[in-house]
């Protein structure tokens, strides 16, 4: 028992050190408009190249699951590369003044950290399922997400906070990082032994397609798809909704932190009762509790900033549950499957990642399309607009969401009786 707590910690400490600035993309926050007030690049330029970036972000994991199951036999080797990526990266981002177009700087490093961590996320979640096997996912969850949504809200405090104590803030926040990772390696290097047990000829591209013609493996990536889209919407208007709905522009942090916190305090609850009650049910019920919140936005107009701080702290208390939980269930089917972790894993980042690309595709231009103006007063019908993509179309997705995590439920047992 205490080897696999071991385990499951030093897994979830390279996933902390790694997603300090990343999962979410804290520094997507950061980077752009450090990059727009030091170089005075322009808004537009910045858009465009987060925008192929992104793309790049998105559609480059089922290589990077492909490269992560043909390098097992280096053991630990690749997490460090992966990691000495990210360093690099940040660095260049933050601690050196660009020596050749901002612009090409800024690609460059921002490739590396995200490629890096995607890396580093692919290999983690499969080792963790390798070391532990799919009985002890909701153990390793419980360490792993409280981790990831902590080191969100660090991210996404500390630059500024640095700032306030020095000139250089951006520079220390790189450096603090870099730390944070190379402690986080050393912890975690044990844990992944060398191994030649997935070097078959099957780790490819065709093994991608076997995994996404296994049913219920495509069913969990569907449900995944479907219900990490509501959060998907909200993030992507959700700057927007503070400003133009509740007038409450200096509060955005504020409610971000409270979201976060909440998804963190509540991980390790969901999980507990995840035990005892069943995966399967704890799901249904947060999923719940997530239609409430975001229904409850519908009803929010201008001064309704104490209600939304209890609406941030409920939805972000739900997404610890999807954070924690829908991530064992695909690690149960992949142990069941002859599908490689690795291959199985770059999947599951795929679609998580391209929920806030459709989102954002999706959103903005019909925001656009309606007359809404970020930057001042709109019409009731342009609020109408933001209310209903921000709140009321998640709550028809969960309500999706519930409805297929129902069909998962009544297959599993069709085939448990079988």
């Amino acid at each position: 028992f205490f080897f696999k707590q071991k385990t499951a910690y030093a897994i979830s400490a390279c996933l902390v050190g790694s997603e300090m600035c990343i999962r979410d993309r804290p520094v997507y926050i950061h980077a752009p408009k450090y990059f727009v007030d030091v170089y005075g690049i322009s808004l537009v330029t910045m858009g465009v190249i987060i925008f192929f970036l992104r793309l790049v972000d998105v559609f480059q994991d089922p290589i990077l699951g492909i490269i992560a199951s043909k390098t097992t036999r280096f053991g630990a080797l690749p997490i460090a590369l992966s990691v000495v990526a990210m360093c690099v990266g940040m660095i260049m981002l933050f601690a050196i003044h660009s020596p050749v177009s901002p612009s090409l700087w800024f690609s460059i490093s921002l490739f590396l950290v995200f490629s890096g961590f995607s890396f580093a996320y692919i290999r983690s979640y499969a080792q963790g399922l390798i070391n532990l096997g799919a009985k002890d996912q909701i153990r390793l969850a419980r360490w792993r997400e409280v981790g990831t949504t902590l080191g969100i809200c660090v991210a996404a405090i500390l630059p500024t906070t640095l700032l306030l104590v020095s000139a250089y803030g951006y520079s220390l926040f790189a450096i603090i990082f870099c730390i944070i990772a190379i402690l986080a390696l050393v912890h975690v290097w044990s844990q992944f032994p060398a191994s030649n047990s997935f070097q078959a000829s099957q780790n490819s591209f065709s093994s991608l397609l076997t995994a996404t013609r296994n049913l219920r493996i495509r069913n969990l990536l569907f449900l995944a798809l479907v219900n990490s889209s509501p959060v998907a919407f909200s993030s992507t208007l959700f700057l927007f909704f503070v400003e133009s709905r509740l007038n409450a522009p200096d509060w955005a942090g504020i409610f971000l932190i409270l979201f976060f916190l909440a998804a963190a305090i509540a991980t390790p609850f969901w999980t507990k009762l995840a035990d005892v009650h069943g995966v399967f049910k704890i799901l249904k019920i947060s999923m719940l509790l997530s239609i409430i919140s975001f229904f409850g936005a519908t009803f929010l107009a201008e001064g309704d900033g104490l209600i939304f701080s209890a609406i941030c702290l409920l939805s972000g208390a739900t997404v610890g549950a999807d954070l924690a939980l829908l991530p064992v269930l695909f690690a149960r089917q992949i142990e069941n499957s002859s599908i490689v972790p690795d291959l199985g894993f770059s999947l599951w980042n795929f679609v998580s990642k391209a929920t806030l690309a459709f989102a954002a595709v999706i959103s903005l231009p019909l925001l656009e399309l309606v007359g809404f103006n970020s930057s001042g007063p709109n019409s009731e019908n342009a609020l109408l607009a933001l209310t209903f993509g921000y709140a009321v179309l998640p709550c028809i997705l969960k309500c999706i969401s519930i409805f297929l995590l129902f069909k998962i439920m009544r297959d599993e047992v069709q085939i448990s009786n079988a």
